[in-house]
């Protein structure tokens, strides 16, 4: 539903127009009750997807992210003006003896940008080091922080998860990471001016 609204209703907006050429250049159909009736319908119909698609978007520059092809669409002012290739979680499920366990998937919805970041750092939570058979160290350890891993830039999405770069670009498209949308340099430079705090991130 979703995906509806962000793709198929700036196109349905131009049905008015149209239908209002064809009943105009034709005196058989404007005299038509039935198909009067129906083009009724279908006026009422695209004017409430428009104000649900306006309530969604207003005006404002916002991004969509699509998990199953791994694909990002940045839009300004309804347009779209940028898109390409990311990388979403993998849906790998890692356990622990003691009976922890993660599942690493990007969370689905609407979100907004809740704090950007220059020169960001990486603070390794417990999987990571789960994942590599290493002991967890105490929260505060400097073994937690990792620099130049998360490329030039991030954005956060809330929870933890960011919209952030990669070292490892040869995957993008692919879905490998624990949760969070990668992307390559220059992507992620395009997003990071253009979106806000505040602006709105789908993500299906």
């Amino acid at each position: 539903i979703l995906a509806f609204f962000i793709y198929a209703v700036p196109a349905m907006q131009e049905i008015p127009t149209v239908i209002k050429t064809v009943i105009t250049n034709s005196d058989e159909l404007r005299k038509d009750a039935a198909y009067k009736k129906q083009i009724a319908l279908i006026k009422r119909d695209v004017q409430r997807l428009s104000r649900k698609y306006n309530s969604y978007t207003s005006g404002q520059s916002y991004l969509v992210i699509n998990t199953t092809d791994n694909l990002f669409y940045l839009y300004r002012n309804k347009r779209l003006v940028r898109q390409g290739h990311c990388s979403t979680g993998s849906y790998k499920l890692l356990k622990t003896e003691e009976g922890r366990s993660w599942i690493f998937k990007t969370p689905k919805g609407r979100f907004w940008i809740q704090g950007k970041t220059i020169n960001p750092s990486w603070r390794r939570p417990d999987w990571s080091f789960v994942e590599e058979g290493l002991p967890i160290p105490p929260r505060d350890h400097y073994s937690r922080y990792e620099y130049g891993v998360l490329g030039e830039y991030a954005l956060a999405l809330g929870d933890g998860y960011l919209i952030h770069g990669t070292i490892y670009k040869r995957f993008l498209g692919m879905p490998v990471t624990h949760g969070c949308v990668r992307l390559n340099d220059e992507d992620l430079e395009a997003i990071f001016n253009t979106l806000s705090i505040g602006s709105k991130v789908y993500i299906f």
